[in-house]
């Protein structure tokens, strides 16, 4: 499954206080260690940081334009939406099925997860156009 796409879905859906943070000069730090751990030690650099090391290095470097447009509008929202209804889709017909979701090992937790991936969307759309 794409799990790479929770970068831009995290990046369009983060609260701007800590999305400010991170775009400042602690994000730019933290982007430099991890492509410096990347690029130089790349045997000792875990897989599990490679989503996070990618959405910190987008959030550092992404255009103000970019950013702003796409956070502050419906148009990121549906973004949103449609990767969460993609992650579903790819998770139920990976499961067989959207009963075996729930029967296979973690997969409460994670068909959960994903639901709660659409939850946000939704609720942006609906408190946007009403």
């Amino acid at each position: 499954m794409l799990t790479s796409l929770l970068v831009p879905y995290i990046f369009l859906s983060f609260p701007s206080g800590i999305f400010h943070f991170l775009r400042g000069e602690v994000g730019k730090w933290i982007a430099f260690v991890a492509v410096v751990l990347r690029l130089f030690f790349p045997r000792h650099f875990p897989d599990w940081l490679e989503i996070p090391g990618s959405l910190i290095l987008l959030l550092a470097v992404a255009p103000s334009f970019f950013s702003n447009t796409l956070r502050d509008s419906w148009a990121g929202v549906f973004i949103c939406l449609i990767i969460g209804c993609y992650l579903m889709q790819e998770h139920i017909r990976a499961s067989g099925g959207f009963r075996n979701s729930f029967t296979q090992p973690h997969g409460i937790s994670n068909t959960m997860g994903i639901i709660m991936l659409l939850v946000f969307p939704i609720w942006a759309l609906v408190v946007h156009f009403v």
